[in-house]
């Protein structure tokens, strides 16, 4: 499912970069910005599931390394941001403009690849629950007997519906760019809006989906990924100001 939604992301990311005249469908560009970065947020999340619990880690370094599940959405997001730097620089592409363009594809990949926890009973589900749709993993990689919310489908569905308007915003803003060039003044159409809102939407959807998942709570009763959902927010909302006060963050 990670191979799945990063085919998904590069078709998106491809029509994304073409309509914003970043680089053309025909070209390999789009293949860059999904491979490095997806491969890099893999390690990453690894990396950081792992040194959440150090003690396990010492103790059983191989199986913990090697495991088929544990990849942690934090650490993903800070390697497959850092390689997405990395690449945009060496293609010679403005970073913003290219985060823009990156941010449907990457919430619509997040959610596809949500469906392999789904399928692979990984830990990702939610609490117990007497809902219709609630569903038991006894074979899964994090068995349960119980009926608990299949929260990967919620995130999905979530990916599904934050890539659609993260797309019409992309459609928004390349349009009052024609227009600025006609004269018109769009300020809130700067490069950067588009992921500023991916930001601030997906630290949103993942910090409310917490509350009925199963993952330790850490810091003032929040979960890890709450608080990393938090900085998310806090990150989108910081980029919106300076966007709108009409400076250029990055």
């Amino acid at each position: 499912m990670v191979a799945v939604a990063m085919i998904v992301a590069y078709y998106v990311l491809r029509a994304d970069m073409a309509r914003r005249q970043i680089a053309d469908k025909s070209s390999a560009t789009a293949e860059i910005f999904i491979v490095v970065p997806a491969l890099a947020g893999i390690v990453g999340a690894k990396l950081y599931h792992v040194l959440e619990t150090p003690r396990e880690l010492f103790a059983y370094p191989g199986e913990m390394l090697l495991s088929r599940y544990g990849l942690a959405w934090f650490g993903g997001l800070i390697a497959g941001f850092a390689a997405w730097v990395l690449v945009a620089r060496a293609q010679k592409v403005p970073l913003l403009e290219s985060l823009d363009a990156g941010s449907a594809a990457a919430a619509l990949g997040y959610g596809v690849g949500r469906i392999g926890c789904l399928l692979s009973g990984d830990g990702d589900y939610g609490v117990p629950t007497s809902l219709p749709w609630g569903m038991s993993f006894p074979n899964g990689l994090v068995p349960t007997s119980e009926r608990v919310h299949p929260t990967p489908i919620y995130e999905f569905l979530v990916g599904c519906l934050v890539a659609w308007m993260l797309w019409e915003l992309g459609a928004a803003q390349v349009a009052a760019r024609a227009s600025q060039r006609a004269g018109f003044t769009a300020r809130w159409w700067r490069p950067g809006s588009v992921f500023a809102t991916y930001l601030l939407l997906t630290g949103l959807a993942r910090f409310m989906v917490e509350f009925i998942r199963i993952n330790p709570r850490s810091f003032f009763g929040l979960t890890n990924a709450q608080v990393a959902s938090v900085a998310s927010v806090l990150a989108g909302t910081a980029l919106w100001w300076s966007i709108s006060r009409g400076k250029r963050p990055l």
